[in-house]
C-alpha cells in the first residue's frame, strides 16, 4: 500500500519535525484561518474548534484529495486561557505567572480523510514549570523562543530546561500528541507504517 498525501495545515516547524522524525513527510499548507473569530472560553472546545477550522481551510484549497492534519494547542493556567504571547512584555508577565505552577497544555487535532470525512479530538499534559528566578525569565524571553510557542514555552528547546515535569504525552507539549495521531489514522484504516516506505 503506497503512502497516502499527508498535509499538514500548519507552519509549526516543531510539527513538521515531529512528523518527520516518525516517517511521516507531509506537505506543509498553513492555514489562512482568522484565530480571532473563535471565542470558545473551554481550552478543550477551543482547540479542537481551531484545529478544525485550520484543517477545513486548507482541505478546500487542495485540488486533490489528501489527509490533511490541523492542530492547535494552547495552555490553561489558573483558569486562564494562553496562547502566543503578544511580546516580550507579555512573555515575561506569564512566565512570573507560570514559575513554580501547574499548567494545562491542550492541543487539539481534526483530520480529514480522503472522502473529507473527519475526527476531531484533543489531547493533554499536565506541565509543572520551575521555580525560576526573574533574571532566568527575562533571559529566557530574550532568546524570542517563547515569542512563537501557546503558553511562551518551548519543550524540545531552551524551554525544556525550565520545565520540572510533564505528564501525559510528552509529544502534545512539542505540537501534536503522537499516539493520538496513530489512533486517528488507524481509524481510517492506516496503518502508520506505510508511511514509513515512502
Amino acid at each position: 500500500m503506497n503512502a497516502p498525501r499527508f498535509v499538514l495545515a500548519s507552519a509549526s516547524p516543531a510539527r513538521r519535525q515531529l512528523l518527520q522524525s516518525v516517517g511521516i513527510s507531509p506537505v506543509i499548507q498553513p492555514s489562512d484561518y482568522d484565530e480571532s473569530q473563535a471565542q470558545q472560553s473551554d481550552a478543550k472546545k477551543l482547540v479542537e474548534f481551531l484545529a478544525l477550522r485550520k484543517a477545513e481551510t486548507v482541505m478546500r484549497q487542495l485540488q486533490e484529495p489528501a489527509l490533511v492534519l490541523g492542530c492547535d494547542s494552547v495552555l490553561e493556567l489558573d483558569g486562564q486561557i494562553y496562547g502566543k504571547p503578544k511580546g516580550t512584555a507579555d512573555a515575561i508577565s506569564r512566565w512570573q505567572k507560570m514559575r513554580g505552577g501547574i499548567g494545562y497544555l491542550y492541543t487539539g487535532h481534526a483530520l480529514f480523510n480522503f472522502a473529507q470525512q473527519v475526527q476531531v479530538c484533543y489531547q493533554m499534559t499536565e506541565v509543572h514549570f520551575a521555580q525560576i528566578s526573574d533574571r532566568q525569565i527575562e533571559a529566557y524571553v530574550s532568546t524570542q523562543e517563547p515569542l512563537h510557542c501557546a503558553g511562551s514555552f518551548a519543550l524540545d528547546g531552551y524551554g525544556g530546561l525550565l520545565i520540572d515535569q510533564i505528564i501525559g504525552c510528552h509529544s502534545n507539549v512539542i505540537g501534536l500528541s503522537l499516539p493520538l495521531l496513530r489512533r486517528m489514522l488507524s481509524n481510517f484504516n492506516y496503518d502508520v507504517t506505510v508511511f514509513w516506505k515512502q
